[in-house]
């Protein structure tokens, strides 16, 4: 029974300047019919024309609601497909797109920016980084990137491996490219770029693998640094760099600086204009488990927090932290709504989030105070949030010092990094939830280095059960749905239950409707009061990147990035594999009228599980594999060795790949195929290990296989 528990969390996964690099692509395809490029303002942000999507959330407010009405609820059957373009990789789509004046901006994987025409799909240019494709190694979660930020005639896009570039908006020449991160420690990209008043402002990733977070603003001219503001403090002996740094010391224990402390701001970011407060999310600790991480506790600021900073300067306002003491991977980096509601009669200036803990904060964003904050999902690690003290109530042995605690959420969250909405025609949030437990327990044998997750937490204790019954009983205790949530009274109005978790994320229009794809590719229209699906469309691929709308030639379009992969696909093992889903990367355009189609699937190729070869290995040393491969392999290849069909099902690897292991997994003979060699990192002994492992994957398929045959 514990087993059929602890596999909760791995099925929920089916979760400096320089000159230009010659080696960056820039494919340029510009016609003189092309739409003409303008020159975005602060100004055009603010006034936030219907037609564009000029920031990542529409507005600065990142409510994510176009008040376009030509779609509504009346006839969103009519709703065609107007154009689709294709994009040439096969890896997780996460962007949410650009569009001025009929020019579409969107990113793929690998960081790769393609310049579209919004009306018909034709592609104007394309750059492409040329990220190395070992760093794939520091991506927890896929080598995606959630789009590019523009300003003046420029597009801004931050790559996998850590470079802020700056873009030609007109023909996507590299104007400059600038280092955002210190080349040693494991950091990525994957988030959006903001631009503020002629900053561009940019986080980074990395803090499972054992990273300091910091946020960064550069000037969108020259790439030049302005500020950095850390997260979390350094080693006091360096001093600080700011009493907001200082202080936040005070709340750490140990020698945090040597795990690096995590505090990434990898995704959400608002801003106010009249208030002149940027708002940042701020991710989990490093490792996880906080008494490796801060002996003898601590709030541990600032993880998991809300922080209000100056755009100009950096310079430090208030925080509010969601989760004191972080110990489980509960982020704020979710998504950061901008209102003003109407409570008690009064109206009030609120931030509003869904952090992973699942519980919906409404603050005052003017001072950080909270105003409410009720459980949107079922919450069992606090019993509720103190409305005096704004700190957590937390159930006994939630921080699991007294042996394994089965949690809710998990580290999937109740809501992840895909986009809620908020419409202020309703006055409801829109919200992409989730209900995917976890078990968290001490890992007894912890051992830190860049090289792997640093949770210090058994993350063995989530390996998928072999047994089948187990495993089905396993796959339908996970759930996902679209909730509509009402932020004043902080209660449910409707949901919309989809068939698992991890679905995309959410567009509001005028017309009353709520756009979002699924995990299975659905992308359907709902309505935004009552909750109804209206109308749908097979995407073919999954769908987890969020909606837009924009017009053009006349007419509102919706537009969405389709495409299987993210860490839900590559983590997941037999409970994606099993899925069969396949990546197909696209842009989706859709207008009503729309008479365009997608071309036929192709029909499934059966694939059939090679004879391994022979397993000399004993019980011992396949389950000392199985550690290691937890360890070191389990973000890329999946549980048990399985993949979801983005990276190689080591299962089914071939007599060849066999023969080469160890010039695969030693020496590097794949690096230019993405994976990379472990010389130095594991021994001899340890990738025999791995290798025996694996080969008992295979034979386990294999048996099941000719069982299934006969």
């Amino acid at each position: 029974m514990k087993h059929y528990i602890t596999g909760i969390l791995v099925a929920a996964f089916v979760t400096g300047c320089s000159p230009s690099r010659n080696e960056a692509i820039v494919n340029s395809t510009v016609s003189g019919d092309s739409p003409a490029v303008i020159s975005v303002t602060a100004a055009d942000i603010l006034e936030a024309a219907p037609e564009n999507w000029l920031s990542h959330g529409r507005t600065y407010d990142e409510q994510r609601f176009s008040p376009l009405d030509e779609i509504r609820t009346a006839n969103v059957s009519e709703l065609g497909l107007a154009w689709y373009f294709d994009i040439p990789t096969k890896r997780g789509m996460e962007a949410t797109p650009i569009v001025v004046n009929g020019r579409m901006y969107v990113t793929g994987s690998w960081s790769i920016v393609y310049a579209l025409d919004a009306e018909n799909g034709t592609e104007l240019w394309r750059y492409d980084p040329q990220v190395p494709k070992s760093w794939a190694r520091y991506a927890c979660c896929d080598v995606v990137n959630r789009g590019v930020a523009v300003w003046n005639d420029s597009v801004f896009v931050g790559t996998i491996d850590g470079w802020l570039v700056a873009l030609d908006a007109a023909s996507g020449d590299e104007l400059w490219r600038t280092d955002t991160i210190d080349r040693q420690p494991p950091y990525t990209i994957t988030g959006a770029p903001r631009v503020v008043n002629g900053l561009v402002i940019i986080g980074n990733g990395g803090a499972d693998l054992g990273v300091r977070g910091y946020v960064t603003a550069y000037d969108a001219v020259t790439g030049e640094q302005r500020w950095r503001f850390y997260t979390v403090p350094g080693n006091p002996q360096d001093g600080f760099a700011s009493a907001a740094e200082e202080d936040a010391a005070r709340t750490w224990n140990g020698e945090w600086w040597t795990m690096g402390g995590g505090g990434t701001v990898w995704d959400s970011m608002a801003y106010d204009p009249d208030l002149d407060l940027l708002y940042i999310g701020v991710g989990n600790g490093s490792p996880w488990n906080q008494r490796i991480r801060s002996p003898g506790g601590g709030d541990n600021l600032y993880l998991s927090s809300i922080v209000a900073l100056r755009p100009a300067t950096g310079e430090y306002v208030w925080h509010y932290q969601t989760t004191p003491g972080e110990a489980w991977d509960y982020t704020s980096t979710q998504h950061i709504v901008l209102a003003d509601l109407t409570i008690a009669g009064e109206t009030r200036k609120v931030l509003m989030q869904a952090p992973k803990n699942g519980f919906y904060y409404v603050l005052d964003r003017e001072t950080g105070a909270l105003i409410s904050a009720e459980p949107y999902v079922p919450v069992n690690w606090a019993s509720s949030i103190d409305k005096e003290t704004g700190r957590p109530i937390e159930t006994e042995n939630a921080r699991y010092a007294d042996g394994p605690f089965v949690i809710v959420p998990g580290p999937l969250g109740g809501h992840n990094w895909h986009p809620m909405a908020y419409s202020p025609n309703s006055n409801l949030v829109y919200i992409p939830t989730q209900d995917v437990p976890f078990v968290h327990a001490d890992d007894t044998d912890f051992d830190f280095d860049t090289e792997h997750w640093n949770t210090g937490t058994d993350f063995l204790l989530g390996a998928m059960p072999d047994d089948p019954e187990q495993f089905a009983a396993l796959m339908n205790s996970i759930r996902g749905q679209l909730i509509a949530w009402n932020p004043v009274e902080q209660k449910e109005v409707w949901r919309y239950q989809h068939a698992g978790p991890w679905n995309g994320g959410v567009l509001a229009t005028g017309g009353d409707l709520v756009f979002q794809g699924s995990l299975i590719g659905e992308f359907a229209a709902y309505d935004a009061n009552s909750g109804d699906r209206l109308w749908q469309f097979d995407g073919q691929s999954g769908i987890a990147a969020a909606p837009v709308s924009y017009s053009v030639g006349g007419k509102q379009h919706i537009a969405v990035a389709a495409g299987w992969g993210s860490i839900f696909a590559l983590l997941g093992g037999e409970a994606t594999a099993s899925m069969g889903m396949k990546n197909i990367s696209r842009i989706l355009a859709f207008r009503l009228g729309g008479s365009a189609a997608l071309p036929a699937r192709e029909p499934p190729v059966a694939t059939e599980v090679p004879l391994p070869p022979e397993n000399k290995a004993d019980a011992q040393q396949v389950a000392a594999g199985r550690g290691v491969y937890f360890d070191r392999c389990t973000m890329c290849h999946g549980d048990g060795a399985a993949s979801g069909g983005i990276t190689p099902d080591l299962r089914y690897v071939s007599a060849e790949t066999h023969a080469s292991w160890d010039a695969i997994v030693l020496g590097g003979s794949l690096q230019g195929k993405g994976m990379p060699g472990f010389p130095g990192i594991l021994t001899k002994e340890e990738a025999d290990a791995v290798h025996a492992y694996v080969i008992d994957r295979a034979w386990r398929a294999y048996q099941r296989q000719e069982t299934q045959r006969n």
